[in-house]
């Protein structure tokens, strides 16, 4: 007999067995693309009476507030993340709406004359920037957009070991959350290698180099592949018997296709990822959840082959990213981590009724059978009526639990 309800643990890890649990797992937060931006967070809690607490901003470039305990209890989260690194102290600020936050002690803006912010790097380099009136931080610095062979790849340093404090830090946090509370914990930033090539080469370059260089583009994902492996070498021993998931990233997709030839990603990339994936397999007992933006339709029978187990975000918009369509061919393969309400145009611009028919149709396609956990598309963006968002909560709870009738 199924149990009336289970903890927040069980229940997503009875969904990544592909079997129904009570309700339908929820995700805010659990890694840096299924969470909420600051000004939408202080919106939110303001919305729901919350007084206090605190609005810390741990992704600076999106702009991203960590949820609190009582946010989470409220909206029934069942996730929470387990990140590699934490930061030292935290000071006040304010967001670009002038509502209070605080920011890690690493992050330095610097405002220009034109009234952008800028960070700049050990070396005084801008290396990301935010325009004036805007909410993220861009990359705006390439280290190897101007190198041509493979040789000169040996002169850049792609990795440094992780110091003991923060290995110690982490195995008392993962230690911690595990045994004081009942979440499933995701291990944050396990990292990527397409993603990490483009931001090193920049995207022009990187794609040209897999079209007319294909030979150093490889030899550059090996050494990218090769730097992962070696800080999961001292990462991996430490969370493995307390993370449920370990997260790693590398947006294929655009918005109406793969951003490279299939093809292209089968001869290059996959059997990169296919080393990378492999290894994180190996080393933690574990499911392995990717976050690949867009149009991914044509690489999921790949992601299934190198043992890909949860897949996020399930982009609803973009082509051939229809749910019903992915819950019938891919559903008892892979888990789908997202796709719960669509994040460009019906949470921000729709009505409430809107975001619950929306919220209703999603958990109608994805959620029969397991299989799912809901968290919307992408990040919930600064404009977002906390209306919205609680609208897709409560039919979220509404909707997702089993068995499900839709």
């Amino acid at each position: 007999m199924k149990p009336d309800s289970l903890s927040h643990r069980e229940r997503v890890l009875t969904a990544l067995r592909h079997e129904e649990p009570d309700r339908v797992p929820i995700d805010l937060g659990g890694m840096r693309s299924t969470g909420i931006m600051g000004i939408a967070y202080n919106r939110l809690k303001e919305y729901l009476g919350i007084k206090g607490g605190r609005t810390r901003i741990y992704d600076v470039g999106q702009q991203l507030a960590k949820p609190e305990l009582e946010v989470l209890e409220t909206i029934g989260a069942d996730v929470l993340p387990v990140p590699m690194h934490e930061p030292r102290s935290w000071w006040a600020g304010r967001l670009p709406d002038g509502s209070p936050c605080e920011y890690p002690d690493y992050f330095k803006p610097e405002t220009l004359p034109d009234g952008s912010k800028v960070i700049r790097d050990e070396e005084g380099r801008i290396v990301s920037k935010m325009p004036k009136g805007g909410y993220y931080f861009d990359g705006v610095y390439h280290p190897l957009e101007n190198v041509e062979t493979i040789e000169e790849l040996d002169d850049y340093n792609f990795y440094t070991p992780v110091c003991e404090e923060e290995l110690e830090s982490l195995r008392s946090r993962v230690k911690r959350l595990y045994e004081e509370t009942d979440y499933a914990l995701m291990l944050n930033d396990a990292g990527g290698i397409y993603e990490w090539a483009q931001g090193l080469r920049g995207w022009s370059n990187f794609l040209m180099d897999l079209i007319r260089n294909p030979e150093f583009a490889g030899a550059l994902l090996d050494k990218l592949v090769d730097a992962r492996i070696e800080r999961l070498k001292e990462v991996l021993p430490i969370v493995d018997g307390y993370v449920q998931i370990v997260q790693v990233g590398d947006d294929l997709g655009t918005q109406n296709g793969p951003q490279i030839p299939p093809g292209v990603y089968r001869e290059v990339v996959k059997p990169r990822h296919a080393r990378f994936f492999r290894y994180i397999k190996e080393h933690v007992e574990a499911y392995l959840f990717i976050h690949t933006c867009g149009s991914v339709y044509d690489f999921i029978p790949d992601l299934i082959e190198m043992g890909v187990d949860i897949l996020n975000p399930v982009q609803v918009s973009a082509k051939g990213m229809d749910t019903a369509r992915l819950k019938e061919e891919f559903g008892d393969k892979i888990t789908f981590w997202g796709g719960g309400c669509d994040t460009q145009s019906v949470l921000p611009f729709g009505r409430p009724r809107d975001v619950e028919d929306e919220v209703k149709r999603r958990i109608g396609d994805l959620a029969p059978g397991g299989g799912f956990i809901f968290t919307q598309v992408h990040n919930i963006q600064a404009g977002v009526p906390p209306e919205n968002v609680m609208a897709m909560y409560r039919a979220a709870k509404e909707y997702g639990k089993y068995p499900i009738r839709i």
